[in-house]
């Protein structure tokens, strides 16, 4: 089970390299930032609820005094990770905005070990360093003129949207430890991203492409919030109910891997010598990250 669990994370980090993919096609219906956000956590918001109507209403209770956990979960981790990832993808190509996504292991590690004591262990910093140096090569950013597309202002909110993973991680892991099941953190903090995105969202523009595309285009919506938002936070927040913040953060840290291999699948973004070896450092990082610990739990 706990092996199982392991590939949870690692979904994830495929699930959100695969983003890039619904942001540049909403976007070309003419859809801005702001909406491409809602129309992707309204719908993913429908289907949590769905599910927790059907699976346990209960799940629906939480304490006053824990809003604050759900608030910043909803405001850092997903809408501002959501805002800052899709202004990223707009200046840089799809890997280089998920590689400095992947940056966020290095903030949660260390916040992890302030806030809730997690150990930084060799074994942590070694795979952390070859999943970054692995991520690094398969941005582009060392080889001139391999047409990869990048700027200061698309470094800066890759930069960003790391940050605000990072705190997403950080209050799951608080959500967890108060005992309360994945389904409600990711419901209230998608309700709470999808509040606040709501006044300045073209909703007649969401019409306009969701009707009039027809079932295919709603169809479309529906697997855009599955994939891109309910399966991966799902499967992200319920690892850290069995696995240390740090540790599942780094294994997440495939997602540039995966978004490379949907940028030459979906946009011709043709991958180099060095882009490949990247995605074979960082798949040796996170196959040796994901082995079992040692008995004498220093790992």
């Amino acid at each position: 089970m706990r092996k199982m669990v392991g590939l949870l994370p690692v979904l994830s980090g495929i699930m959100w390299g695969s983003g890039g993919i619904f942001v540049r096609i909403l976007t070309g219906l003419g859809m801005d930032g702001y909406t491409v956000a809602e129309s992707r956590l309204a719908v993913a918001v429908c289907v949590m609820a769905a599910a927790i109507c059907l699976h346990d209403r209960r799940l629906f209770s939480i304490k006053i005094k824990d809003i604050w956990i759900f608030a910043l979960g909803g405001f850092c981790g997903i809408l501002g990770v959501m805002l800052a990832y899709n202004a990223a993808i707009k200046e840089v190509t799809l890997s280089l905005a998920a590689v400095l996504l992947s940056m966020s292991p290095i903030f949660v590690l260390f916040l992890a070990a302030v806030l809730f004591g997690e150990k930084i262990t060799a074994k942590k910093l070694g795979c952390m360093a070859l999943a970054l140096t692995g991520c690094v090569l398969v941005s582009g950013v060392l080889e001139a003129g391999a047409g990869m597309r990048w700027s200061a202002a698309g470094i800066g909110f890759g930069v960003l949207a790391a940050f605000f993973y990072a705190m997403y991680s950080l209050v799951s892991k608080e959500s967890a430890r108060k005992e309360y099941h994945a389904f409600t953190m990711i419901f209230y903090c998608m309700l709470i991203s999808a509040a606040v995105l709501a006044p300045v969202t073209d909703w007649k523009c969401i019409y306009r492409v969701t009707v009039g595309g027809g079932v295919k285009m709603q169809l479309f919506m529906l697997v855009n919030a599955l994939v891109t938002s309910v399966l991966p936070y799902v499967f992200y927040t319920v690892s850290l109910n069995y696995i240390e913040t740090g540790k599942a953060s780094i294994l997440a840290a495939g997602e540039p891997v995966a978004a490379m291999l949907f940028g030459f699948l979906f946009f011709s973004e043709k991958p180099t010598i060095l882009a490949v070896m990247g995605l074979v450092l960082t798949t040796a990082a996170l196959a040796v990250f994901g082995m079992p610990e040692n008995t004498d739990g220093k790992s």
